[in-house]
């Protein structure tokens, strides 16, 4: 699962840095921002049927790829 999820982080932050370096940070390097974060919430749900709701969304759990996969992981168990 962690491969999907860092595939379509990689396909909508226009990046593989995102695939090599799990503690990038993907907000304070500006690699993800608020339109790319709802096109990747969008995306998550039509590819893994992970249902994210832009108001219970986190930046903090989101801040690097390694968190957001764990994030991500967290809800598809649910």
């Amino acid at each position: 699962m962690k491969e999907k999820i860092l595939a379509i982080l990689a396909e909508v932050s226009e990046t593989d840095e995102v695939l090599r370096q799990p503690d990038l940070a993907l907000y304070d390097l500006q690699i993800l921002d608020s339109m790319k974060t709802v096109e990747l919430i969008v995306s998550l749900g039509r590819e893994l049927g992970v249902e994210i709701s832009p108001a219970e969304f986190e930046r903090e759990a989101w801040a690097t790829p390694a968190l957001l996969v764990a994030d991500v992981e967290k809800r598809l168990a649910r």
